[in-house]
């Protein structure tokens, strides 16, 4: 299993995020935001649209092309009451390879462009795709809040 150690991956951007969230993003309720927050997807891929207006949510992923601090491997996340816990146990945007991921909810699609409810992406944040949430396939029934619903 060695042939993965120097593998590289190459990703582009297939669109824009617009928010209006220019140096920071809020932590917390931010799909309830004011503030027009849209996917500029680009022209070529317009098609790939067909139907997703059917679907009530989708995931975005996006390159986390500013980050504010280097990625480590333990961490004191905001609801951690302190506590040091592992970077792949949060959902921390200081990442080593700055993939970020958010659900949002769909408000319309017009021609390319998909307007959502409150992002915490920053504006101009580059897209790397996007996919239908499926209530069915990623609503897990037993699914928990982990080390977050664990008192001190």
């Amino acid at each position: 299993m060695e042939w993965f150690k120097n593998m590289e991956i190459k990703f582009s951007s297939i669109g824009i995020i617009h928010t209006p969230h220019k140096d920071d993003t809020p932590f917390s309720d931010f799909e309830n935001q004011e503030g027009i927050f849209y996917i500029e997807l680009n022209q070529k891929y317009t098609d790939g649209l067909f139907l997703l207006d059917k679907f009530k949510y989708l995931y975005i992923l996006f390159h986390i092309d500013r980050p504010k601090k280097q990625p480590h491997l333990r961490v004191i996340p905001p609801r951690g009451d302190g506590r040091e816990v592992g970077l792949f146990a949060t959902r921390s945007p200081h990442r080593y390879n700055s993939i970020g991921l958010t659900v949002a909810k769909i408000k319309k699609i017009s021609n390319n462009i998909i307007y959502t409810t409150g992002l915490d992406i920053l504006d101009n944040t580059p897209l790397i795709d996007i996919k239908p949430y499926v209530r069915d396939f990623d609503m897990k029934e037993d699914s928990n809040t982990g080390w977050i619903e664990i008192k001190k």
